[in-house]
């Protein structure tokens, strides 16, 4: 069997395209939680505490320098506020993926359990097997 072959057989298997549409849907799902994080969510939390922007809370270590425009440069930035709206995105894609999956649970018919004991026809020939040979 050839590579290309082969790679195609793979390519076409059920499992590989639904994992495929799950990325880019899941991709696309991901940028709407950042703008719903990043557009709606923040700016109220922000206003409530005081006029905070999370993007642009950092901590600057080392000797920061200003030019004369008034930018800032070198040393490290930590950006904790981008940190915390990353967070706050993936409480919200986790929590949606739970709901997701506990939908999911719910509309699949759950699988009756299987019987502890032999069914009733075993049970019958066994006594009757049991019956023949005692006599």
């Amino acid at each position: 069997m050839s590579i290309v072959s082969e790679f195609k057989e793979f390519a076409t298997r059920g499992n590989v395209v639904d994992l495929a549409v799950g990325v880019v849907i899941g991709a696309a799902f991901g940028k709407i939680v950042t703008s719903l994080v990043d557009n709606i969510i923040m700016p109220p939390i922000g206003y409530v505490i005081g006029g905070i922007d999370f993007s642009d809370l950092v901590i600057r270590i080392g000797n920061p320098i200003a030019d004369a425009k008034g930018a800032i440069s070198g040393g490290a930035v930590i950006k904790y506020g981008a940190f915390l709206n990353t967070i706050i995105q993936f409480a919200i894609i986790a929590f949606a993926i739970f709901l997701v999956v506990k939908l999911i649970n719910r509309l699949v018919p759950k699988k009756p359990a299987a019987p502890t004991g032999p069914t009733a026809e075993v049970q019958l020939l066994t006594e009757i097997r049991d019956t023949l040979k005692a006599k």
